[in-house]
């Protein structure tokens, strides 16, 4: 019997999947159906992977395409995932308590840890088109471990735009650079950018929460006119929120070179900081395909760094 046209069964990476639909325009605006969305994935797989290794995957699909209203949130595996498909039981937390006593609590939650490109594969086929991860990962034993990155997500409100991200992370920057710690940014293939700087990983979330705090108000403090480190939408008129409540340990953020589901198909996409600047633009699946081919990963070697100084 021959195979489905809407269905084909595939070798990735030594794993057989069975694909569906591969014709499907998800990104309605430029056409980009789910195969193309898988072949970006294989593409990018290598830094992709660094970014997801053992971290708990949250995804966002769209199965009918972002042109549809009816795209959902997946915490847990959906039933069929691959039995090759590594899980973690995390217990659900809406406090920012230590890793170790937050599984004493809350419900049990069992993410994918998406570990090869036959796992971005699979995800592409549930047509999960944006994967977001916590500032943690998980151990051997898939127990939580105290976070290994710092966040800071700038988000510009209204009257506000890119520009003004670009200005407010080129200060942030220089004030982790005083306490010795090297971000990155990336542009989130949505409004505004997010900072990553590696962190020693033997705090807890709450250390790491509360420095991200002080940094955000003492932004706020001292350039007011157009910093806030306050969520309340009213009073983000024309000022780019410093959003430190990304660190929080319940709290995930999109994984950089992770697709949107936007529009167009926009890339969390890494950037170098001499492009940090007026004219800075958000990047499509294209671009970030050709700067990865013409520049490499700009996040390689983020691994490892300085204690967060605390209060």
């Amino acid at each position: 019997m021959s195979p489905s046209p809407e269905q084909q069964v595939v070798d990735v990476g030594g794993r057989r999947l069975r694909l569906t639909h591969l014709d499907k325009v998800l990104y309605p605006a430029t056409g980009t159906t789910k195969a193309e969305v898988a072949d970006y994935l294989v593409r990018v797989s290598g830094p992709l992977l660094a970014q997801l290794r053992d971290r708990p995957v949250t995804r966002i699909r769209w199965p009918h395409g972002t042109g549809d209203p009816q795209q959902f949130f997946e915490k847990n595996a959906p039933g069929g995932t691959p039995s090759w498909v590594r899980t973690a039981r995390v217990r659900a937390t809406g406090t920012d308590d230590e890793h170790v006593s937050a599984r004493s609590r809350g419900t049990v939650v069992t993410f994918p840890l998406l570990d090869d490109v036959a796992g971005l594969v699979w995800a592409a086929n549930l047509s999960a088109l944006e994967l977001h991860t916590p500032q943690w990962r998980v151990g051997d034993d898939g127990d939580p471990l105290p976070p290994d990155r710092l966040v800071v997500d700038l988000d510009p409100g209204e009257g506000a735009g890119l520009a003004q991200c670009a200005a407010v992370a080129l200060a942030v920057r220089d004030r982790l650079a005083d306490d010795g710690l090297e971000a990155r940014p990336v542009t989130s293939g949505g409004k505004g950018l997010q900072l990553y700087a590696p962190i020693a990983g033997d705090q807890p979330g709450p250390v790491v929460r509360e420095y991200a705090r002080r940094l955000a108000e003492g932004l706020a403090r001292d350039a007011g006119r157009w910093v806030t480190a306050t969520m309340t939408k009213s009073r983000r008129g024309g000022k780019v929120l410093v959003d430190w409540s990304q660190n929080h340990t319940a709290k995930t953020t999109i994984t950089p070179y992770s697709l949107r589901g936007r529009a167009r198909p926009t890339v969390a996409a890494p950037r170098r900081w001499d492009e940090i600047g007026d004219g800075l633009t958000q990047l499509e699946l294209a671009d970030a395909l050709a700067r990865l081919d013409a520049e490499g990963d700009l996040l390689a070697g983020a691994d490892g760094g300085p204690r967060l100084p605390e209060a």
